[in-house]
């Protein structure tokens, strides 16, 4: 018999669910689109009926009787209004959804210290203002808070991850006076734990819906990008992962916490670490700008990565950089441009490198530790030859992921919280 947990990814347009030895294997993973289960996504019951399914897929592959333990992640500051006893008085304000209230805004501004994650229009902290205003809930929960709370009857404990957004103070670990400032219920906030932490078995009734064991427990989870991050296997300081998606995303382990609004970087708590980042506008949308994916794989065949092109580039689509430069003038450079297509792609993969090398070079620089070691996800981590330009560039040794679920992140939480309440 196999004993096994089960982390749960609610992402922005699916939910995935994966089974987790303790020995970090994935023994099934299971996923469904939320479009399969309602048309709008800011209907939590949309969301509940896509966890439901995926769960039902999941043991339909592994023994319901071997799970330990439950953990689930969200998409961070989407964030939903219920009452006393966890039903949604409406709909949630998505992680994209902004709060055009001025004087929420104007508040946030004038009270949040510069170094708080729950600055902008689309904070959590932003949303639970403007929640309070109308709804008169009894809670403002984040999305991973009522998933949780459907499995474990609690719908009053949130984890440090998510609620960084709503104004939670990692470093001194709770909820800080300046939010009462701000005109925020502070009776609205849930608890706070640290991620990987269990805070209760998982309730009859879902016991019962899905045939699991009585005292299975419900572990703290965290936001779908630090789930990622964990999916990957990085743990060391030192260790970073690199998503070349549509944009470019750094993320290190750090040995303290990192803060630059300037850059756009705050510091998430890790266990004993802290997991600090920045994206840039550079990345793989200024690629497919140019060139479909069927013709970057063409070109990247005839690219030699050992013969740099010698081109300074820094590409861009349009003006402005947010990271590792601040600069909202900042044009985009891809002249002079070469005859060869080649060469062009190939002169824009090393300038996408070099802001790379330059990203984690700022990282250090504001107090981060010296770059260990090279994860990546996201499109471009497949093509040979980026990886090539960029580990020529980076020098450090480069590592494959061991996965790029986020649930398989959030399983390794439930791992950490089965062992510590005795079920592994």
């Amino acid at each position: 018999m196999t004993a096994v947990v089960v982390g749960i990814d609610v992402g922005t347009s699916g939910v995935r669910a994966v089974a987790m030895d303790p020995g970090f294997a994935i023994q099934a993973q299971a996923g469904v689109a939320l479009a399969d289960f309602g048309t709008d996504w800011r209907d939590p019951a949309t969301w509940w009926r896509a966890v439901e399914a995926a769960i039902d897929a999941l043991l339909r592959l592994v023994d319901a009787r071997n799970v330990r333990a439950l953990a689930v992640d969200g998409t961070s500051g989407t964030m939903l209004p219920v009452d006393a006893a966890g039903g949604p008085l409406g709909r949630a304000l998505m992680y994209s959804d902004k709060v055009d209230d001025a004087a929420i805004l104007s508040a946030i501004a004038g009270d949040a210290p510069p170094q708080s994650a729950a600055h902008g229009a689309t904070s959590g902290l932003a949303k639970l203002l403007r929640f309070q205003k109308g709804a008169r809930p009894a809670r403002v929960l984040h999305q991973a808070d009522w998933i949780a709370g459907r499995l474990s009857g609690r719908f009053d404990v949130s984890d440090e991850n998510n609620a960084l957004k709503t104004g939670y103070d990692p470093v001194r670990r709770g909820w800080p006076d300046w939010l009462a400032r701000t005109g925020a219920d502070l009776a609205l906030l849930p608890d706070v734990v640290a991620p990987g932490k269990p805070f209760g078995p998982i309730s009859p009734g879902s016991a019962q819906r899905f045939g699991l064991p009585g005292d299975v427990a419900v572990v703290a989870g965290t936001t779908d990008g630090c789930a990622s991050f964990l999916a990957t296997g990085a743990d060391r300081i030192g260790d970073a992962v690199t998503a070349l998606g549509s944009s470019l995303t750094l993320k290190l382990l750090c040995e303290k916490p990192l803060f630059a609004p300037q850059f756009g970087i705050y510091s998430h708590r890790i266990g004993d670490a802290w997991l600090a980042g920045g994206a840039s506008n550079t990345g793989g949308k200024v690629l497919a700008h140019f060139f479909p994916v069927e013709r970057i794989v063409e070109l990247s065949g005839s690219i030699d990565p050992d013969r740099p092109t010698g081109l300074d580039y820094y590409p861009l689509i349009g003006t402005g950089e947010r990271f590792p430069i601040t600069d909202a003038g900042l044009a985009p450079r891809l002249d002079p441009r070469p005859a060869d297509d080649a060469l062009f792609l190939q002169a824009m993969l090393e300038g996408i490198a070099a802001i790379e090398t330059r990203g984690y070079r700022q990282l250090a620089d504001l107090g981060g530790p010296a770059l260990r070691s090279v994860r990546s996800v996201g499109g471009g981590a497949r093509n040979p030859v980026w990886t090539a330009i960029r580990a020529r560039q980076l020098r450090v040794p480069f590592f494959e992921a061991l996965s790029e679920e986020a649930a398989a992140g959030t399983a390794r939480l439930a791992l950490q919280g089965a062992r510590t309440a005795g079920l592994l």
